[in-house]
């Protein structure tokens, strides 16, 4: 049964993989399309390309962090933990993707894991880095990191983005209309950036389930991710980016203020900045919410005033809302599972 566990955990994640596309590939192209800096069309090619050699070229630090979040031995056990959690979260990007809410496929998936490993093991089973966080090295692991980095990442995407604007507008004061066409350039250039760092910290979260399957079926010896592996998740990556998720790129590029060119740019320059040092670190980071901030940092920079924050505020709501709920649905699903495959 093992194997058989592995290999539908492993096709669960390159599922969920294909969801996180569409989710997270919207929201990097919202600002872009909505700021008339590309065609919808162009666009989504743009990142749906940046996001594949992004993949390939991922290190694997932030799988490496997912990986060692579950403290369960290898086994059975795992592999349920990690189809509860790879359910969860793809069930809640079609949910969310659905009714255009740009939630946080990370958040789901971190939720769905923390709550399928409590549920296996109680607190136990999750590796919170507490100890680690007081310890002589005083050093970031675990639940505890991507906490930390969760909020961090979050805090430097909005006031990174509202200082940037404001040093934007003052260089730009004298400036003619004709300088957008320089700024729709420059966009080009800063969401390819942007879409290679999320696609290579955002790859690394289901590689690292795809090595936990790997390890606790026996199929591999070492926490190596292979290039099968990786290059599969390249291009069911791109493939999402592809098929759109455009009710989340209406809400970002749309409802929350009228963007142009300068603010894309602005927004995506301490997008891409705030996602990279995360990659750098291993801390698995939310592209959408970092986005989300940075929009809202932006519009608060040019005017609050005209910035929509009702949708602002339904968007920190599912941020809120994500974890735990994912959390609650993975215990109930890892039971029902154990219950069913008797492990």
């Amino acid at each position: 049964m093992v194997p058989e566990l592995a290999v539908i955990t492993i096709l669960l994640a390159f599922a969920f993989t294909f969801t996180n596309g569409f989710q997270d590939a919207a929201s990097i192209a919202a600002t872009f399309i909505a700021s008339r800096s590309a065609t919808p069309r162009a666009g989504m090619i743009l990142v749906a390309a940046m996001s594949f050699f992004g993949v390939l070229g991922g290190g694997s630090a932030v799988a490496f962090t997912l990986a060692g979040l579950v403290s369960v031995p290898p086994g059975s056990q795992e592999l349920v933990i990690l189809l509860s959690a790879l359910f969860t979260a793809t069930a809640w990007n079609l949910f969310t993707g659905r009714i255009g809410m740009p939630s946080s496929s990370t958040h789901a998936l971190v939720g769905g894991l923390a709550g399928a490993g409590i549920a296996a093991a109680g607190t136990g089973g999750i590796f919170w880095g507490v100890a680690e966080l007081f310890g002589p090295a005083h050093s970031l692991a675990g639940m505890t990191k991507i906490l930390v980095f969760f909020i961090v990442s979050l805090f430097i995407g909005f006031a990174g983005s509202f200082l940037m604007h404001r040093l934007t507008a003052l260089l730009l004061r004298n400036a003619k209309r004709a300088a957008n066409r320089t700024i729709i350039i420059l966009n080009w250039f800063t969401v390819a950036v942007m879409a290679f760092s999320n696609a290579a910290n955002d790859s690394q979260k289901q590689l690292g389930l795809v090595v936990m399957a790997l390890l606790s079926s026996g199929l591999a010896l070492t926490p190596d991710v292979p290039f099968w592996a990786r290059f599969t998740a390249a291009v069911l990556l791109a493939a999402g980016t592809v098929s759109g998720g455009w009710r989340i790129m209406h809400t970002l590029g749309r409802r929350i203020f009228r963007i142009e060119p300068v603010h894309s740019f602005d927004s995506q320059v301490f997008s891409a900045s705030s996602i990279a040092v995360s990659t750098v670190a291993g801390a698995p980071v939310s592209s959408t919410q970092i986005i989300t901030m940075s929009v809202l940092g932006v519009g608060a920079a040019e005017n609050p005033r005209k910035v929509k924050w009702d949708a602002g505020h339904q968007i920190l709501a599912a941020m809120i809302v994500t974890i735990p709920a994912t959390m609650g649905i993975s215990a109930i699903l890892f039971r029902a599972l154990e219950a069913v495959l008797g492990v």
